[in-house]
């Protein structure tokens, strides 16, 4: 059983295929497939598979009351994440008006730890990085919201430490560089990195941790492609500065969780997007949100280190490493 998502989406995002903005979309449309195609064996939501909009599945939804959505307010003060949200929660009007509401500022453990336990008084939607323990216990929607990109990492660092980065070009080469890469408690990415011997330092708290590397604790703020911009926009510090040459890859899907049991958040979200992606504005969305960033990165000049994660379920491993596979191939077609 799989989700209903039909072949116009992606042959209707008008793609060029070597342009920054094509690159990504065509990335970000082999992420989808991959992601519906495994969604029915996803937790929560495998039962009540998502149809296409005219389906009588959606003739009748549960509610069509005004509803409050709290989003985790990493994401809320996101823009791309909170237009997403909005997206997905416009192309259902048929569930009712909705607000979205800033939660309080949770770590990220706490967040999830609170969709868990389900009570809807502090978080209902967060965004964050997929592991297969984190499908097993809330229910995921299981689209890439960025293409992959969060699995794409630049180096947020201090201009003095720059030096530290010369003459890195291989896994082996960063581990004998001592180079020590910040990351939070909860974040599947630090598993990430220590199992690929490379050293880090953790904080619970985002915050904390640009604080940490200004002390110099460590020596690179390890963050993602489609988010490092916002950022550095939000910190607002000149002194804080992206390191020119690296990218550390690994799959990480990104992707909507919700509690374990709401499953009607869960659908919205899912119909929402799927729609978004048939009448071609969830390409605008890419295209504002994150085209700028990979163009800014300049990533066709990038050294690429490949790591391992072996922390994903079987399924969205298999995303992952799709989008990944695709994304380095788009980026050695760049370089030509």
């Amino acid at each position: 059983m799989r989700y209903a998502l039909s072949s116009f989406a992606c042959s209707h995002v008008g793609l060029k295929p070597f342009a920054v903005t094509g690159l990504f979309l065509t990335l970000l449309c082999a992420s989808l497939w991959s992601g519906f195609t495994h969604a029915s064996q996803v937790k929560g939501i495998v039962e009540t598979p998502l149809a296409p909009a005219t389906s009588a599945a959606f003739a009748n939804p549960v509610s069509a009351s005004a509803h409050d959505y709290i989003l985790w307010y990493r994401n809320y003060d996101s823009p791309a994440i909170y237009a997403l949200v909005n997206l997905a929660l416009k192309k259902t009007p048929e569930y009712g008006e909705f607000r979205i509401l800033r939660s309080s500022e949770l770590s990220q453990g706490r967040a999830l730890r609170e969709l868990e336990r389900g009570d809807h008084r502090l978080v209902d939607i967060a965004n964050v990085a997929t592991s297969a323990e984190r499908e097993n216990v809330l229910t995921p929607v299981p689209v890439p919201v960025d293409g992959g990109l969060l699995g794409f990492r630049v180096c947020v660092v201090m201009p003095e430490s720059l030096p530290l980065f010369q003459g890195i070009h291989s896994l082996a080469d960063l581990r004998e560089s001592g180079v020590r890469i910040g990351q939070g408690d909860h974040w599947p990415d630090t598993a990430v990195l220590k199992t690929n011997e490379i050293p880090v330092i953790t904080h619970s708290r985002y915050e904390i941790l640009f604080g940490m590397l200004k002390k110099k604790r460590f020596d690179c703020f390890a963050r993602g492609v489609s988010e490092v911009a916002n950022d550095l926009q939000i910190e607002n510090d000149p002194d804080l500065t992206i390191e020119p040459g690296l990218v550390l890859a690994y799959p990480m899907p990104s992707y909507l969780f919700v509690g374990p049991d709401d499953r009607v958040t869960a659908h919205r979200l899912q119909l929402g997007m799927e729609r978004a992606i048939r009448d071609g504005s969830f390409s605008v969305f890419l295209d504002r949100y994150y085209g700028a960033a990979v163009k800014n990165l300049d990533l066709g000049r990038r050294t690429i280190i490949v790591l391992d994660n072996p922390f994903l379920s079987e399924e969205s491993s298999n995303v992952g490493r799709q989008t990944l596979n695709n994304l380095r191939w788009r980026i050695e077609m760049l370089r030509r």
